[in-house]
């Protein structure tokens, strides 16, 4: 992975905590030799900071798409409206990061985008069975009606959505909700998972969210 980011106390953070977890990672200071390293060496996922000193992230990720880079991008910012996320999604962010964040959020976020089909970043609205999640708006609707998720629900809807008929283990869950396996609160996956299965399945006689024991957890149909 290649970090890029102007703030040299936040690039080693990050840098530093990724290569903990075994990953292989350069760093660049600022927009031009990140620019430079993203274009001529291959790597899995880019994390780019929205402040540069040389220039802004944005026009950093328009000439790397100008220049046919397609290497997943995960965008950090400080903007979060929904003018924003479409603004970042169209310059051709494949996600995005509101700062200040976790740092389990940033290693679960971007390992998804290296493990998955760049076409999937495209996506603004993601959709299972009858089950529909805009991403720009956060709205989720399942047969038309209007569902409120807690935000941290609808990080797991997300992530679940996006790894349709998947099983995501309990582990990659916790990292993605910031909590440790030694943390008591460890139980706030299931928690989470059982308000959420409450609000997607209530009323509706085709149960999604699927308890894979010994496993983890599925977005699947029932059978």
């Amino acid at each position: 992975m290649l970090v890029i980011a102007g703030d040299y106390g936040a690039a080693e953070y990050m840098a530093s905590n990724l290569k903990e977890r075994g990953l292989s990672i350069a760093v660049a200071a600022n927009g031009l030799d990140g620019l430079k390293l993203a274009t001529t060496d291959r790597f899995d996922v880019l994390i780019v900071d929205q402040l540069l000193p040389d220039m802004d992230g944005m026009s950093l990720l328009a000439a790397l798409r100008n220049a046919d880079t397609e290497t997943p991008c995960l965008f950090l910012t400080s903007l979060d409206g929904i003018g924003d996320r479409t603004e970042k999604l169209k310059g051709g962010a494949d996600d995005f990061l509101v700062k200040p964040f976790a740092f389990a959020e940033l290693y679960a976020r971007a390992r998804i985008l290296a493990h998955r089909p760049r076409a999937w970043s495209q996506q603004t609205t993601l959709r299972y069975a009858d089950l529909e999640m805009n991403l720009l708006s956060r709205q989720v609707t399942r047969s038309g009606r209007l569902i409120h998720l807690a935000p941290r629900q609808f990080e797991l809807l997300e992530l679940l959505m996006r790894n349709c008929g998947r099983v995501l283990s309990r582990r990659l869950l916790m990292e993605r909700l910031s909590v440790s396996s030694f943390d008591p609160r460890a139980s706030v996956v299931q928690a989470n998972i059982s308000r959420l299965r409450a609000k997607i399945d209530r009323a509706h006689e085709a149960s999604l969210i699927r308890t894979i024991r010994g496993l983890g957890y599925s977005l699947r149909a029932s059978k």
